[in-house]
């Protein structure tokens, strides 16, 4: 009986070996599936809060790094539920208050009146989780995208060269 068992195993393994090397070569990233925690009006929401919070100035802003995809990734593949739906109720809230404080949506709003309402946000108990968030989830993408591992680290990727046609006395 136990020989059936270390037989069948075999074959299953065998057959995973054989059939990785198929399953690793088909992928790329654009086979991957994109986030689809937030609606496009909900993504376009947090897209100009990252651009806020890291605003385009003589660098790349968030928005152009595609900052709020990051944010909207991790926060639709590492937070719990629980804490996605107070996500989601975070980026409704924001476009309440600055409907209540511009009279217009948070898109629509003028850049200082965006921060103006961010740090009022920040310092409020029921959304400064929120905006805490958010804004660490920006830096964080911020500082590991391309262009700042290039451009403001100067990060190589092998800083260490190998020489070997050098004469040798």
């Amino acid at each position: 009986m136990k020989r059936r068992t270390a037989v069948r195993n075999m074959g299953l393994a065998l057959g995973s070996v054989i059939s990785l090397p198929a399953w690793a070569n088909a992928w790329s990233p654009s086979s991957l599936i994109p986030a689809d925690l937030l609606a496009l009006d909900e993504e376009a929401l947090l897209a100009e809060i990252c651009e806020t919070i890291l605003p385009e100035t003589n660098t790349p802003g968030s928005k152009s790094l595609k900052v709020h995809q990051f944010v909207h990734r991790m926060i639709q593949d590492c937070l719990p539920e629980k804490a996605q739906d107070t996500f989601k109720k975070g980026l409704a809230y924001t476009d309440q208050q600055a409907n209540k404080k511009n009279g217009q949506g948070f898109v629509n709003a003028k850049p200082s009146e965006r921060k103006a309402l961010l740090v009022e946000m920040s310092k409020a108990e029921e959304s400064k989780d929120f905006v805490k968030l958010v804004k660490d989830l920006t830096v964080r993408g911020y500082r590991i995208s391309e262009h700042y591992q290039l451009n403001v680290l100067k990060y190589k990727m092998a800083p260490g060269f190998f020489h070997g046609s050098v004469p040798v006395e």
